[in-house]
């Protein structure tokens, strides 16, 4: 997925591009720092604490892609720098600020690199916020479900008439010849069958477990053959993925489950 994780062309490892230049002398580490049109903003409480035109996208191996925006266009009333300081190799080292708003206060959820490493000098004057330790993150008027989206990551979901067979301890649970495919960056291909493919009885309420996924929505998930969460579901699916609603993918990375498509 994404430009430097899984077999994204400037992933450290893993690629599986072909490229017509090389990249032996190219770090091992890779960085790329790209500017984000997008209007960005991040909620605490119900305090805009960063509305910015001018963020930047960090890629970099084996990473997710970090939001940077100018350090300016953070709300300079909700920060207070504190004594913290990490090193990075890649990027030097790195100062943090406390984010407090609507008597919410996030220790060290800001930092930045007041002197970068000479192979990073673009970073200097930007800073990022813990994505995950804001209340509400904005993409122009749409709030952000999960995690912020990568541009260079997509997933696209088909009908297909290759068949699928689901078998769970050497038992047949699933056998569908209509299942909805979905291909996502770096990722194997995810078959999503119909329920009505699926044997009768077989599938019954799983744990509470809930996932989310900013491209395909929130999961759910369901006991197949005895195993718990052995499936999901997304049933109210974002619109990249609407053609599975209701469909259940298995999960074969679990023992005994198994899944062939043809």
């Amino acid at each position: 997925m994404t430009l430097t994780l899984g077999t994204g062309p400037l992933a450290a490892r893993g690629s599986t591009a072909e490229l017509n230049f090389s990249l032996e002398d190219a770090p091992k580490h890779r960085i790329v720092f790209q500017p984000d049109p997008r209007r960005l903003r991040a909620v605490v409480g119900e305090t805009v604490v960063l509305d910015t035109v001018r963020a930047h996208l960090l890629h970099e191996s084996q990473m997710l892609p970090r939001i940077y925006a100018p350090l300016e266009d953070y709300l300079a009333s909700a920060l207070t720098p504190t004594e913290t300081s990490t090193h990075c190799p890649f990027k030097g080292d790195a100062n943090y600020w406390t984010v407090a708003a609507d008597g919410k206060e996030i220790v060290d959820g800001l930092w930045g690199y007041a002197e970068p490493t000479q192979a990073a000098p673009f970073l200097k004057g930007f800073a990022s916020l813990y994505e995950d330790k804001v209340d509400a993150w904005f993409v122009e008027e749409d709030r952000v479900v999960g995690h912020l989206k990568d541009p260079y990551h997509r997933v696209d979901a088909h009908p297909s008439t290759r068949e699928v067979v689901v078998r769970i301890g050497g038992e047949e649970v699933a056998r569908s010849p209509r299942p909805i495919l979905v291909f996502e960056t770096g990722l194997p291909v995810r078959a999503y069958v119909p329920p009505a493919d699926v044997r009768p009885g077989a599938v019954s309420a799983g744990s509470d477990l809930r996932t989310v996924c900013p491209y395909k929505g929130e999961a759910t998930y369901w006991t197949v053959g005895g195993v718990q969460d052995a499936a999901w579901s997304y049933e109210s699916p974002l619109p990249d993925v609407l053609k599975a609603q209701g469909h259940l993918a298995f999960d074969d990375s679990l023992d005994g489950v198994e899944v062939t498509l043809t």
